[in-house]
């Protein structure tokens, strides 16, 4: 990009104080934590390498008109191993238990499935799987993927 870098520019529109962000998505090449770290700082929705495929383009583009965050499994997994490793406070339990099922796919969105995977693995349908982590995120408060992904990594439910 000539002038300021998609980064900058995602700071711009969609960073802190700005008065009505707007909801970007980045795509790049670069796969580099500094890169991810400085998108999501700069109130980036989304972080998907260029190989990503257009089912999660078009995943992440909606996931961000609904307010929520997708970044590119092989990232996410990445970023919330380095996560696990930090010193952090135990997670809460949810004050209502998740079902089995919930769990089932409260550990797959951890290992970085998306919601068409989490499908075809569980052998259920997009929608169910779709229900299934809005009731995971409102027992948890979780606002989106990331956040019921590093959930289950901190209380121990992406190894099991």
């Amino acid at each position: 990009m000539p002038g300021p870098d998609g980064l900058e520019v995602t700071r711009r529109l969609a960073g802190p104080g700005v008065e009505d962000p707007l909801r970007v998505v980045v795509v790049t090449t670069f796969d580099l934590d500094e890169h991810v770290y400085a998108a999501l700082r700069g109130g980036a929705s989304g972080f998907l390498l260029k190989d990503a495929g257009p089912a999660l383009l078009v995943e992440a583009v909606r996931a961000a008109a609904r307010g929520d965050a997708l970044i590119s499994p092989q990232i996410t997994v990445r970023l919330l191993e380095q996560l696990s490793r930090a010193e952090q406070p135990p997670a809460p339990e949810p004050a209502e238990p998740l079902t089995p099922r919930e769990e089932e796919v409260v550990r797959a969105v951890a290992r970085g499935l998306t919601n068409h995977e989490v499908a075809g693995e569980l052998v259920i349908s997009l929608s169910t799987v779709k229900t299934h982590v809005a009731a995971i995120a409102a027992k948890l408060g979780a606002r989106n993927r990331v956040e019921l992904a590093a959930w289950a990594h901190r209380t121990g439910r992406s190894e099991r």
